[in-house]
């Protein structure tokens, strides 16, 4: 509920400020999205461990499909402007189905891995039996989102991936040398993006020119500032004029594209300050932490793959989204949990953070009923 007043009077200063829509219209529809994924919370506590276990494929399978549809249905004026097939239109709602696999994809990775380490005990063979099983869970969705050119979603997934692999029990045997790759890889894309003749030998695979001016102007943000680096350039500059204690709420002064989406900590930045921005990193620390906690209470495997899977998702998403803000990691299009405006996204992880609750309420329920049985 914190985050949820900070996103509305971070939306509200944005528009405000930009001038380029109605702000109580933003506003409503915002909290209209907020009521729609409380709503969905309600309902998916009520499922507990054997109904997500049970629903996890189908979920899995309407998301897949959800996936591919879009590909031929997708909004062709936000692809015209982002390069990006990865958006529904229907009437004035635009709808993002790639929001719909994360919880959906969460739930069938946890399930993956339980049922692996239930029929097999660990051991380097197996470990790798266990990693070809997620990956197959894995690739199809990665290779869907590639083809909707949706390169952050893309990374959302990875990290999801990522944080239940390290869970998993999966010997380190196995993890040293997959992370040593994966590093060999990153350092070979970013010596290709720096490099003229890498930029070529990148081109004839289908990188386009609007991805390289992003690398530019995270390598070297001052270089064009009325350019391909105005963006990152203009978020920096409120941030930083925000200085200690900020402006004050709706006293807004720099100009930032898409201010209320993707680039919202400017806002926060620059209207609250480095107090107020650290704050809100603080709330996303505590909802790490209780997160955290429900794992070590439940003692359930299950329930932990998909708690880790949640936490992943929302991590990835601050630190790329704030990262992206102040210059420390290139644009991405990635916007901020609870803050950002945007209904499916917003649906997603209130959604994930329902799984989460079910755990907890249902845990609670079985203690309740264990002691009630103990009384009597």
């Amino acid at each position: 509920m914190l985050l949820a007043l900070v996103g509305m009077a971070a939306i509200y200063m944005s528009i405000v400020h930009a001038g380029t829509a109605s702000p109580m219209r933003a506003l409503i529809m915002q909290a209209v999205w907020y009521i729609i994924g409380g709503v969905g919370i309600a309902i998916v506590i009520q499922f507990d461990a054997e109904q997500l276990w049970r629903i996890a494929p189908v979920l899995y399978g309407i998301g897949i499909f959800l996936l591919i549809a879009v590909l031929f249905l997708y909004d062709r004026n936000v692809a015209a402007s982002t390069g990006a097939k990865s958006w529904f239109k229907f009437g004035p709602i635009t709808f993002q189905p790639s929001e719909v696999m994360k919880p959906a994809y969460i739930l069938m990775l946890g399930r993956a891995v339980t049922q692996h380490n239930t029929e097999y005990q660990h051991s380097v063979k197996n470990d790798w039996r266990l990693l070809g099983t997620m990956l197959l869970w894995t690739l199809p969705v990665v290779a869907l989102m590639l083809l909707q050119k949706d390169l952050g979603t893309t990374l959302v997934f990875l990290a999801i991936f990522s944080g239940v692999v390290l869970v998993s029990g999966i010997t380190w045997k196995i993890i040293a040398p997959v992370a040593g790759v994966a590093a060999a890889v990153g350092g070979s894309a970013i010596l290709l993006v720096t490099q003229s003749w890498g930029r070529q030998l990148l081109s004839t695979v289908g990188f386009k020119a609007y991805q390289f001016a992003r690398i530019d102007s995270w390598l070297n943000p001052s270089g064009n500032t009325t350019g391909d680096s105005f963006q990152l350039w203009q978020s920096m500059k409120a941030i930083g004029s925000g200085q200690l204690t900020g402006k004050g709420f709706n006293h807004l002064q720099v100009v930032v594209p898409v201010q209320e989406s993707d680039m919202v900590f400017s806002a926060i930045g620059e209207a609250f300050g480095f107090i107020g921005a650290a704050g809100l990193i603080l709330l996303y620390f505590l909802l790490i932490y209780q997160m955290i906690r429900v794992i070590f209470d439940t003692k359930n495997e299950f329930y932990a793959y998909i708690t880790t899977g949640v936490i992943m998702m929302i991590v990835f998403h601050v630190f790329e989204n704030i990262g992206m803000n102040i210059g420390l990691l290139p644009l991405t299009g990635i916007p901020l949990p609870f803050i950002s405006q945007g209904g499916s996204f917003l649906l997603a992880n209130m959604l994930s953070v329902g799984l989460v609750l079910s755990m907890r309420y249902h845990h609670t329920s079985y203690m309740f009923s264990q002691e009630q049985e103990g009384f009597q």
